[in-house]
C-alpha cells in the first residue's frame, strides 16, 4: 500500500469525505420533492451516487416530471444547501490537521466533487480551508461523472502530477471506483451515511480509515 511519503498529491471528494454533509442532501431531497407532491424513494441516494450536479438535476426532472428547467432545479438546490453548508456542516475529524500536514510537507491537494461550484466554494470558505487546495474541480467540468475516472484524471493533470503519484479519499463505492479506474491509490473513509456499504468500500479501496487522525497517528 502506498504511503504518504510516496505521494505527490492528495485528492479529496467533498461530501461525506472531507465534510460531514451527506445527511444534508437527503434532507434537501425530501424537502424538495415534497413541494411537488413526491415522497423520497428509498433507493434514490444510491441511484444518484456519483452523478454530477447537472446530471442529478436532469435525472430529477425526468424521473419526477418536474415543471422546472434544469437551471431552476440547480438554483433551488444551491439556495437550500448554502445556508446548511455555512452553518451546520463540519469538517470530518482530523481533516484540518491532515490538510495542514500535507501543506507542511509540500504535498499538493485537490478536490474532485460531484457538487456545484457555488456550494463547494461556500463550504470551503466557511470552514477556513479553501487555501489548502491548489485545484477545486466539479463533475460539471468533465465529460462523465463518477464512477468514470474523468474527474480524478483532470484534477491530477491540473495539479501537474501523474495519476500513480496521487492518493484519493472517498466515501462511497462510485467514487472509490473512479479513483481506482484513474490508476490512483484510494482510501475509503467511514461515514454514517454509507455505513451499510462498508464491506463494499473495504473490498474496492486500498485502505479504510475511520478518520484522518488515523493517518496522522501513523506518521508519529
Amino acid at each position: 500500500m502506498k504511503q504518504l511519503d510516496d505521494v505527490k498529491a492528495v485528492i479529496f471528494d467533498l461530501d461525506g469525505t472531507l465534510v460531514d454533509s451527506m445527511w444534508m442532501w437527503e434532507t434537501i431531497d425530501i424537502e424538495f420533492l415534497g413541494k411537488y407532491g413526491y415522497s423520497c424513494p428509498p433507493e434514490l441516494q444510491k441511484t444518484i451516487e456519483g452523478m454530477g450536479f447537472t446530471e442529478t438535476a436532469v435525472y430529477f426532472k425526468e424521473r419526477f416530471s418536474l415543471p422546472l428547467s434544469i437551471e431552476e432545479i440547480k438554483q433551488i438546490w444551491t439556495e437550500m444547501s448554502i445556508d446548511k453548508y455555512r452553518n451546520e456542516v463540519p469538517l470530518k475529524p482530523g481533516a484540518k490537521e491532515f490538510l495542514t500536514y500535507l501543506k507542511d510537507h509540500g504535498i499538493k491537494a485537490g478536490i474532485a466533487t460531484s457538487n456545484g461550484r457555488e456550494m463547494v466554494e461556500a463550504v470551503l470558505e466557511s470552514l477556513g480551508v479553501r487555501g489548502f487546495f491548489q485545484v477545486v474541480t466539479t463533475a460539471c467540468e468533465v465529460n462523465a461523472g463518477k464512477p468514470a475516472p474523468d474527474i480524478y484524471l483532470y484534477v491530477a493533470e491540473k495539479l501537474g502530477v501523474k495519476p500513480e503519484d496521487c492518493m484519493v479519499f472517498e466515501d462511497v463505492p462510485a467514487g472509490i471506483l473512479a479513483g481506482k479506474r484513474a490508476g490512483m491509490t484510494v482510501y475509503a473513509i467511514e461515514d454514517e451515511f454509507s455505513r451499510k456499504m462498508e464491506a463494499e468500500k473495504r473490498e474496492l479501496a486500498d485502505g479504510y480509515i475511520r478518520d484522518y487522525f488515523e493517518l496522522l497517528g501513523a506518521k508519529k
